[in-house]
């Protein structure tokens, strides 16, 4: 069984599985294990504390353990949300718990009112760009200058 929760980023809960989020990411990045110290630096670099309240909001699955095996969030910038943060660990994978996170975002984003979900990624995450077209995400041109990203995402949500 999975529980999906809205979690503040600063929850010891949400904190937990951004780390691993951004260990896995930097790692790939790097294309070696991305030590602690780099990890620091890109949560720094890259932090979450918007996804809360009126400017975003930051999900969490929770297995039957109550431990997080994945998480999701979404920055409101009006009728247009960003989503960002997806994440599964990589036991949780193949269990459908990306495609629920990402559904959870979208029906928060449809409940405000936010008609458009996009996202910037790179191909190189190829499990990733598979989920998103899979959930109806097109590719669209690029809408930010992101100098990680190279490619870019936009979906219609139902409202």
């Amino acid at each position: 069984m999975l529980t999906i929760e809205t979690v503040h980023p600063d929850e010891p809960v949400a904190e937990s599985i951004l780390r691993r989020y951004t260990t896995e990411v930097a790692s790939r990045w790097y294309g070696r294990p991305a030590t602690e110290d780099e990890v620091d630096q890109a949560l720094r670099d890259e932090p979450s504390d918007d996804l809360t309240g009126t400017t975003g909001v930051l999900l969490v699955a929770l297995d039957d353990d109550g431990e997080p095996v994945g998480c999701a969030g979404a920055r409101f910038l009006g009728d247009v949300a960003e989503l960002t943060k997806v994440f599964t660990r990589g036991e949780a994978r193949g269990r459908g718990v990306g495609r629920q996170l990402v559904s959870a975002v979208e029906r928060a984003c449809a409940e405000l009112g936010i008609e458009v979900v996009r996202l910037d990624t790179r191909g190189e995450l190829a499990e990733a760009c598979a989920l998103y077209e899979r959930l109806g995400y097109r590719r669209v041109g690029p809408f930010n200058a992101e100098p990680y990203s190279d490619r870019w995402y936009a979906k219609q949500v139902d409202r």
